[in-house]
């Protein structure tokens, strides 16, 4: 049997492209297009889609790791987007998101069988993935790639 759910978001505009964005018991946030359209008063929707599936797939590792009891130390995350005009609008083509561990690659007993799931429990990531290509890279402390190429 399949399990359901929703969430909810509201936005209200608040002047010209900027955005009061409700996250309910989370809070608000404003986003606003860059200039020319905008004033650049907060992250654009495609710097959120960004942000959105960097730290899922940092959530996603953190909580892998955590299964085996282990420490990832500080995790940090980088995403970069690639724009392109397709049809003479512009789309994000491809992401390409860094994850960067807090402890050598040796601190970790079950590391292979971590990043060979991970990706898996990154809900955003499997969603968005079917269609803009999302490349996935893993270091460590010492800056040793683990995954990707």
């Amino acid at each position: 049997m399949s399990e359901s759910k929703q969430f909810s978001v509201n936005l209200a505009l608040v002047d010209g492209y900027k955005f009061e964005v409700d996250f309910g018991e989370a809070g608000t946030l404003i986003t606003d297009e860059p200039a020319p359209l905008g004033h650049g008063e907060g992250p654009n929707p495609s710097l959120l889609l960004g942000t959105a599936v960097a730290n899922c797939l940092a959530a996603s590792l953190m909580f892998a790791i955590r299964k085996f009891k282990e420490d990832p130390g500080q995790v940090s995350a980088k995403v970069t987007g690639q724009f392109e005009r397709i049809d003479r609008r512009l789309r994000i083509t491809s992401l390409e998101v860094s994850l960067n561990l807090g402890n050598h690659a040796d601190s970790f007993t079950h590391l292979d069988r971590v990043l060979e799931q991970f990706e898996e429990f990154c809900v955003v990531t499997q969603s968005v993935k079917a269609g803009i290509p999302t490349q996935v890279k893993v270091f460590d402390s010492a800056g040793n790639l683990l995954k990707g190429e």
